[in-house]
């Protein structure tokens, strides 16, 4: 089996994550996390559109991370990031962390609104 390294030219990979935190390079940001191309940071969860909505001119889609257990995204959240063009792919958070890394080492340009991942 031949192995190939991802290269992420742009942004920094999700690394790891636990309950309660994701390890976004050398840093530990607590969750709910808010994950892009130029860093990460703590974010207010499904009742804060406004902070994602702030990435609206760098970002095409979010991934939303719902914790352990895949949920609908509320109405409210969903219908306030799709006024401001950003398209919403709802996951569990595990599935959101790991297809964030696939899209950035592609070059994408995508975000990462994450739920705790012990959360269901």
């Amino acid at each position: 089996m031949q192995l190939t390294e991802i290269d992420y030219p742009d942004a920094q990979p999700i690394e790891s994550y636990g309950p309660d935190f994701f390890r976004i390079g050398d840093d530990k940001i607590a969750a709910p996390a808010l994950v892009h191309a130029k860093g990460a940071t703590v974010w207010g969860g499904l009742d804060d559109p406004a902070k994602v909505i702030e990435l609206a001119a760098e970002i095409d889609f979010i991934l939303l991370g719902t914790g352990a257990d895949l949920r609908h995204a509320p109405k409210a959240f969903r219908e306030a990031l799709e006024a401001a063009g950003i398209g919403v792919e709802v996951m569990k958070t595990s599935s959101a962390c790991r297809t964030y890394n696939v899209l950035v080492s592609e070059g994408r340009r995508v975000a990462a609104a994450l739920l705790p991942a012990g959360e269901g």
